[in-house]
């Protein structure tokens, strides 16, 4: 708690500001070009991490864990197929639900490429189509165009229903909209099935995907195919580590010598990855920017030693009267801190208006790159300390050099 003597102090120093308007705010200039560029660019870097985040998650599923069988193996160099390789079911996907903690939701899907035909339009396509339990909506983000993803009783009674990528929408309606294949009849490996989905389009979207009841893979799937595969999506991001460890616990107590016949993966590296590179960004243009508060700092530091040479006398009067070293250290630290703190006040509210401005040109001038900038209270307090941080720094040996004068030659000086 500050003693009476240092409150005094800090009055003062508040005080000798308002006396120079135009200096305080020159000295305050540098402060505020330097936290607003700091603000700026990490906010720009947070929304940079979350729409790298959001694309991931809707390709891969960052919170999804992968048991899937190995059906081959490599031995000295040469690729062997592995022919008791597990081939999951249903009732192994509810026994994952039911015996491994911390299951959010449960998948199981195969996957094969088959034709997919319009009757009406006559337009003929191979298709990739994955046939899954009710509910995989969720595991890869999908959004509709119109429509839906199938019920669980849909599934459990094999109805002939499908569900469309936009992309193979567009081909099959043959010039006309896409949407209209709603409620339209589509033959899946010969099969007709009625279309009850189809999905919004997205930047990127390549190749063809239709989904269909995991109960319809015997028909859908005639051929080859891959063998099923069971997802689990885990609570949160960060209990994924945590999923994965007890799905391979599960695993072992189904299956003998499981590290041969099956795997357990996830997608957290490529979200480390983007992670990673962002972050490299934001500390490579975070040190480019405070380039601009040292600056700010200099000029704080002129100030105030421009500050020491014309109160000389009023320092050695303050000295004469009673004022201690420590009194006369504080008020100036206390004109640096309320210089920067001033500074980074205005900085932190021109840096979040260009971030959010700068966002939009991006988006208007690339169409399809969603960004958005993202103003955290991290940012705000790593703006905040440096600018503090450097007003103490910069204001340490101006307020060190006014604390060691002598009173009487101080009062001399004219």
């Amino acid at each position: 708690m500050l003693r009476p003597a240092a409150l005094t102090a800090v009055g003062v120093g508040i005080d000798t500001l308002r006396v120079n308007p135009l200096r305080t705010a020159l000295s305050t200039l540098g402060v505020i070009i330097g936290v607003a560029s700091l603000v700026a660019v990490l906010s720009l870097g947070d929304g940079m991490e979350a729409s790298a985040r959001e694309q991931i998650e809707r390709t891969t599923g960052v919170q999804v864990v992968t048991v899937s069988p190995r059906t081959s193996e490599v031995v000295d160099g040469q690729r062997f197929p592995i022919r008791d390789y597990p081939v999951f079911t249903p009732r192994d996907a509810e026994a994952a639900r039911d015996e491994i903690e911390g299951v959010a939701a449960v998948a199981l899907h195969v996957t094969g490429s088959v034709p997919v035909d319009a009757p009406e339009t006559g337009k003929r396509r191979m298709v990739s189509v994955t046939a899954a339990l009710a509910g995989a909506d969720r595991f890869t983000r999908m959004d509709f165009a119109v429509g839906r993803f199938f019920s669980e009783i849909e599934e459990q009674h094999n109805t002939p229903v499908v569900v469309i990528s936009h992309k193979l929408a567009v081909e099959l309606a043959a010039g006309r909209s896409p949407l209209t294949l709603l409620g339209r009849t589509v033959r899946v490996q010969g099969s007709p099935r009625e279309v009850i989905g189809i999905l919004a389009p997205y930047k990127g979207e390549v190749g063809y995907a239709a989904y269909v009841p995991f109960s319809a893979k015997a028909s859908v799937f005639s051929g080859a195919s891959s063998p099923p595969v069971i997802s689990l999506k885990a609570q949160r991001v960060e209990e994924v580590d945590a999923l994965k460890a007890r799905a391979e616990d599960w695993l072992a107590t189904r299956l003998s010598r499981w590290e041969r016949r099956a795997q357990v993966q996830t997608s957290l590296a490529r979200l480390e990855q983007a992670q990673t590179g962002i972050a490299l960004f934001k500390m490579f243009m975070g040190a480019l920017t405070g380039i601009s508060l040292l600056v700010g700092g200099i000029g704080i530091m002129n100030v105030l030693l421009a500050s020491v040479t014309e109160r000389t006398r009023e320092i050695g009067i303050r000295k004469a009267t009673g004022a201690r070293g420590r009194d006369i250290l504080m008020q100036f630290l206390a004109e640096s801190v309320a210089i920067s703190g001033a500074g980074s006040m205005v900085g932190v509210l021109l840096g979040a208006a260009g971030s959010f401005i700068i966002s939009a040109i991006m988006r208007a001038a690339m169409q399809g790159v969603v960004i958005q900038s993202s103003l955290s209270w991290s940012t705000i307090a790593v703006a905040a300390l440096s600018a503090i941080s450097v007003g103490l720094v910069f204001g340490t040996y101006p307020a060190r050099r006014a604390a060691k004068l002598s009173p009487i030659e101080a009062i001399r000086h004219e």
